[in-house]
């Protein structure tokens, strides 16, 4: 029974433990992950061991149970019709797109839940769907080719870009990369397209690039982009003060933003003058959002882009989970040896 040893030791006197190992078992059914992966991959078929077995095996490294690979199998080997080699070749052939069309389907099955449990939390920008974007690349490991276990600078065995709706508390979409050193903007396209309208799209200067924010404006959604250095802009306004938020001053003006093909773009340049410098030693905080002048201000964009910092400040124990989740979602395909 999938995530069976994980909750078997509360089941008995803990009904809240039940609950809880009904709906892990509702979303991550073996029949819906089996036809996920039939649906899902390109070059990759079942031949002994099924998607919801390899599932099953990951779930109690995920969730610590068993501290690696070899030590799950270990744990379910009499459930498992195949070898320790096989279960590392069925991993290393997973395709990217399965991992990501995991996550996917996790969060169809559990919002409903969670909203028709009134689980939610307060919408960050009523009227709008607010979307966190980030990164996590994968750190080197120990579990590598021999030849590259001296370097300092050893191969990243991955990457991934994770969206966070932060009203559900769900990482809602995942863009695996197999590149561990490719640039996060290679993913972009990938990531646009998943864009919707009156989506808000809060992330940092990583993502600040002309063809992303004009590409979710364009699909009538909106940003709030932490400004990259290198984008170029002009000033069609200059400052002028708003007013203050918790930790700095608040000053707006308009500005313009011309793409490639000449088309222009134009949005607010939020600046906060911070009371205390950030760890990179800035005492100025520079903010592009497209968001609407007459429904929001500058102060409210303010507090939105500073709640996306209070995230890991305030939930580290959900940080660290998440960036585990998309590590060990990625690794399906990577073949990543935790044994």
């Amino acid at each position: 029974m999938l995530l069976g040893s994980i909750f078997e030791r509360f089941a008995a006197k803990s009904p809240i433990s039940v609950m809880t190992r009904g709906l892990m078992e509702t979303a991550l059914s073996s029949e819906h992950l089996n036809a996920l992966f039939e649906e899902q991959a390109d070059e990759q078929y079942t031949r002994k061991l099924l998607f919801s077995s390899v599932v099953e095996l990951m779930s109690l490294v995920v969730c610590r149970t068993r501290p690696s690979i070899r030590a799950a199998y270990r744990a379910l080997a009499d459930s498992l019709p195949v070898s320790l080699t096989s279960v590392y070749n069925k991993l290393d052939g997973l395709e990217p797109q399965v991992s990501a069309a995991l996550v996917r389907h996790t969060v169809t099955r559990l919002e409903p839940v969670i909203r028709e449990l009134g689980g939610q939390r307060p919408e960050w920008l009523p009227g709008y769907r607010v979307k966190i974007l980030d990164g996590n690349h994968l750190a080197a490991t120990e579990h590598r080719l021999s030849e590259t276990r001296t370097t300092t600078a050893g191969p990243l065995p991955g990457m991934a870009l994770v969206v966070l709706d932060p009203s559900l508390m769900l990482a809602i979409d995942l863009f695996p990369c197999e590149n561990g050193h490719a640039q996060e903007r290679s993913l972009f396209p990938a990531v646009l397209a998943t864009v919707h309208e009156r989506d808000v799209w809060v992330d940092d200067r990583n993502f600040c690039t002309l063809g992303m924010l004009v590409g979710i404006a364009d699909r009538k959604a909106f940003f709030v982009t932490r400004q990259h250095k290198g984008l170029p802009w002009q000033a069609e306004k200059a400052f002028h003060r708003v007013g203050e938020v918790e930790g700095g001053e608040v000053w707006e003006q308009t500005v313009r933003l011309e793409n490639a093909d000449g088309s222009t773009l134009i949005a607010r340049r939020i600046k906060v003058k911070l009371e205390q410098a950030t760890r990179d030693g800035e005492w100025e905080l520079f903010i592009l959002t497209n968001l609407p002048w007459e429904e929001i201000d500058a102060l409210t964009v303010a507090r939105l882009y500073r709640r996306r910092w209070t995230i890991e400040t305030d939930h580290p124990h959900y940080t660290s989970r998440r960036r585990w989740v998309a590590r060990r979602s990625v690794a399906y395909h990577l073949g990543e040896r935790a044994a």
